[in-house]
């Protein structure tokens, strides 16, 4: 039976906290914590939050935590956080304003906040950072104010007009519709030459890449490789360069978006590109300046890096770094081990980064070896003041992490960006990041670091997921036998 009442509308955030409190005082020895806990069968000691939660589960007449935050989702109807945030969505989608700001001046925490997880794919959502409704809208659409998206949206209800039939052909690109967009190239073919009045000016052909447009048409159907067959066939532009990134081809985009690899079509889409006359050598191809293979690298797409070399794509000495091919590295070295030009020093400084991250240690070893500093930093994007060991303790290679300690990293390195030692980086990338897996190749990073000297904080024990894995709370406590 249950004991507890619900109020007439819950909050899940309020049992999220009681459930956390509960823990608290349990831990603490409270004994009015502890006797609740003990009610309902849970161990007086060795607590973890996924406890806690079923123990108010249990108080409210629910078997499982699960079931009592889906009951009271039924409860709240379309005032529940995730209710709340798709209608949101589709406001911002549809460009609708009034409901949009009707929806931030009532639920202003849950949209900008609490963050609910996005319908859209890859954790992408709208920017609820960007201002009011109408600068969100802006953003999420790609335009640069108001007044460009309102014009936009008008053209929209004319059926006949260009900005309308090239939107229609999108949305059947990113829907994989591919009879709908044969039918409307046919009618038009200039559709396939026509580009985007939003600021990154992408032809059709880009959309295809899955990157760089609109969140929500960031996916990559089940036929795009067909999809894109039947545009470059149509007489797409293949090496057209659109305005994302500071300019990028189609080609860059695919290659260094996270849908069509998730998809499974990466390398197809890639093919057929490069059967269609795209340039493995076209100079920014991936954005931001950068080659098609250092694109690749900096953002986490070394499978791609990889599979664009083997292809021919020419690579520089931090791109033959990054993709662990020791030969090509060697190649930018005299017998005496002077860098040969065009190679420059800031090449093997980021080439080592590269390497360290993908636990490429033969690499990494030559580099060393050659002068690079095993406590360089690097600023790479968003991360600042980075060291080699905090890119392969947050990849979890154990060979490079041991290769970089056995040179004297420096295991206390903070870097500038979140003020982190590598052994946070590490345990971030074991169990904190979103969509991550917990791996014994990071315990053992862990209990290396540990083994290293490197600073342990307290409360780090009592966080979720440390507490609920013994493997991983023996690494942090140095009890080697049973953390690997």
């Amino acid at each position: 039976m249950s004991t507890r009442e619900l109020p007439a509308h819950p909050d899940v955030r309020q049992y999220r906290k009681q459930a956390k409190e509960l823990l608290k005082g349990a831990r603490t020895g409270d004994p009015e914590a502890r006797r609740r806990m003990q009610a309902h069968q849970r161990p007086a000691a060795g607590l973890t939050l996924s406890e806690s939660q079923f123990v108010i589960a249990r108080e409210h007449g629910f078997e499982s935590w699960p079931k009592f935050i889906k009951h009271i989702e039924r409860l709240l109807g379309d005032r529940a956080p995730d209710a709340l945030w798709r209608r949101a969505e589709q406001a911002v989608v549809s460009g609708d304003v009034s409901t949009l700001e009707r929806l931030l001046l009532d639920h202003e925490d849950v949209l900008r906040k609490q963050r609910p997880r996005s319908s859209w794919l890859g954790g992408l959502s709208p920017d609820y950072d960007a201002g009011d409704a109408r600068a969100i809208i802006v953003r999420t659409h790609h335009f640069a104010n108001w007044d460009q998206f309102t014009a936009h949206a008008e053209a929209v209800t004319d059926k006949n007009s260009s900005v309308a039939r090239f939107e229609r052909a999108v949305d059947a690109i990113v829907s994989g519709d591919l009879d709908a967009l044969e039918r409307l190239v046919r009618r038009d073919p200039g559709l396939v030459r026509a580009r985007s009045d939003r600021t990154h000016h992408s032809m059709l052909l880009h959309y295809v890449g899955a990157n760089g447009i609109e969140g929500f048409r960031q996916r990559t159907p089940k036929n795009a490789v067909a999809v894109a067959e039947a545009l470059l066939r149509a007489g797409a532009e293949v090496d057209a360069v659109a305005d994302m990134y500071g300019g990028a081809t189609t080609l860059g985009l695919v290659a260094t978006s996270i849908h069509p690899k998730v998809a499974g079509l990466q390398q197809g889409l890639i093919d057929v590109l490069l059967a269609h006359g795209a340039r493995l050598d076209h100079p920014g191809a991936a954005g931001n300046a950068r080659s098609l293979v250092n694109g690749c690298l900096a953002n986490g797409r070394p499978e791609a890096a990889e599979y664009l070399v083997h292809r021919g794509a020419p690579v520089d000495l931090e791109g033959a770094a990054g993709v662990g091919r020791l030969d090509l590295v060697e190649s930018f070295f005299d017998r005496d081990g002077r860098l040969i030009p065009p190679a420059t020093p800031e090449q093997m400084n980021r080439g080592f980064a590269r390497a360290c991250a993908y636990g490429r240690t033969s690499v990494v070893e030559f580099l060393l070896d050659h002068g690079v500093d095993v406590a360089t930093r690097r600023d790479d994007g968003v991360w600042k003041e980075t060291t080699g060991l905090h890119f392969a303790a947050f990849g979890g290679h154990v060979d490079t992490v041991t290769a970089l300690l056995k040179r004297g990293a420096p295991v206390d390195a903070k870097d500038a960006t979140y003020g982190t030692t590598p052994l946070r980086w590490a345990l971030y990338s074991w169990g904190y990041e979103p969509g991550s897996t917990p791996s014994a190749q990071h315990v053992h990073v862990v209990a290396l670091l540990v083994a290293a000297r490197s600073k342990v904080e307290p409360q780090w024990l009592d966080e979720e997921p440390i507490r609920a894995d013994a493997k991983m709370r023996a690494a942090l406590t140095g009890d080697t036998m049973h953390s690997v």
